[in-house]
């Protein structure tokens, strides 16, 4: 009988397969970190004599020639990738016997049409880290290296927020609102943390880890290598007050849908400039948003600051993720800003007039 164990990595939407027979096993898509696979295996005492990649991804970097090589494992890639390292390459039509017993996938029955008007009828905009996957994959990734990061006292993050580079504060978005270095970036660990990093920053670009303790910074790390962003330039932990050195912390407002309704109808009558700044996808905003509202994608943030408009901004997504991350670069740019913790299914509710498609 055959078993197969997904391993899930929810913050990139990703999930890992080991199938099994009770003896030998069969890695499918492994993730850089490989740790949670081979320490499944061992579990089980399970021989992984197999990994396979069913293409050679664009959203993730890959541990599959790094697990084939730790455990002696055959390594299956599509022949017609050009990669820069030894591999069993596989074709269509090719069938291959791992252990005793025969793993048939339902979904691959469906015709290539449908398949692919199905998949094309739900992409919008991709994150842009999804560009370096696939030329790091077929390079050929090696393990990840998840030792501590070198420690930064507080005169070198203000150094390295003062040339440009990304300090990056780990905390959850009610801690940062209370009190933040000036300059530093929001991305919590409790959402898609690597996913949006990933996608708004300009790859290079060095980043400093800011978190209350080295267990955060290490759960950074460890989602930072799958998307191939493999060393902080430094990293520190603590509070803010020990990053900052003494210097003034920055604060903003966290807000509900129905304080922003408040705001609107003050702002109004008082002929006000509030600025209403919606930061979700293309998609979102096409089925619903609020009237009056300006766009910019979350994507396209880093490069559009200067398009928002004058006045108090009031930043919103559909969870408070990107709404908070959103809020710190503007933020970091001198703006006024209040952010949206709250679902945008509350704001019809909350008295917020929306446009619907």
């Amino acid at each position: 009988m055959i078993e197969v164990l997904a391993v899930d990595t929810t913050t990139l939407g990703d999930r890992s397969y080991l199938a099994h027979d009770g003896d030998v096993a069969l890695v499918v898509d492994p993730q850089r970190d490989m740790d949670r696979l081979t320490g499944l295996a061992a579990e089980r005492g399970l021989r992984i004599t197999h990994v396979a990649e069913t293409h050679m991804h664009n959203d993730y970097v890959t541990g599959g020639l790094a697990l084939s090589r730790a455990a002696g494992a055959s390594y299956l890639v599509n022949a017609a990738d050009p990669v820069g390292f030894d591999r069993t390459a596989v074709r269509d039509g090719d069938s291959l016997a791992v252990g005793a017993t025969m793993q048939f996938n339902p979904a691959l029955t469906a015709g290539e049409r449908v398949y692919i008007e199905t998949l094309l009828a739900g992409l919008d905009a991709w994150p842009a880290y999804y560009a370096h996957m696939g030329p790091a994959n077929i390079a050929g990734p090696g393990g990840p290296d998840l030792s501590p990061p070198r420690r930064a006292d507080a005169a070198e993050v203000g150094r390295r927020i003062e040339a440009g580079e990304w300090v990056v504060d780990l905390r959850d978005r009610v801690a940062f609102a209370s009190g933040f270095v000036p300059g530093s970036f929001s991305f919590p660990l409790d959402g898609s943390f690597a996913t949006y990093l990933g996608w708004a920053i300009p790859w290079g670009t060095p980043v400093t880890l800011l978190g209350e303790t080295p267990a955060q910074v290490g759960q950074a790390q460890r989602e930072l290598v799958r998307i191939g962003i493999d060393r902080p330039a430094a990293a520190a932990t603590g509070q803010p007050q020990d990053w900052g050195g003494g210097r003034p912390l920055a604060s903003m407002r966290l807000a509900k849908f129905g304080d922003l309704a408040a705001a609107i109808t003050a702002s109004r009558r008082g002929g006000g400039d509030l600025v209403v700044l919606d930061v979700r996808r293309r998609l979102e905003w096409e089925e619903s948003h609020i009237a009056g509202a300006a766009h910019i994608p979350f994507n396209e943030l880093p490069g559009r600051l200067d398009e928002i408009p004058p006045g108090q901004v009031w930043v919103h997504c559909h969870s408070g993720y990107r709404s908070m991350v959103a809020a710190s670069m503007l933020a970091a740019r001198g703006r006024s800003v209040t952010s949206i913790d709250d679902e945008f299914d509350n704001a019809g509710t909350a008295g917020v007039r929306l446009t619907r498609r």
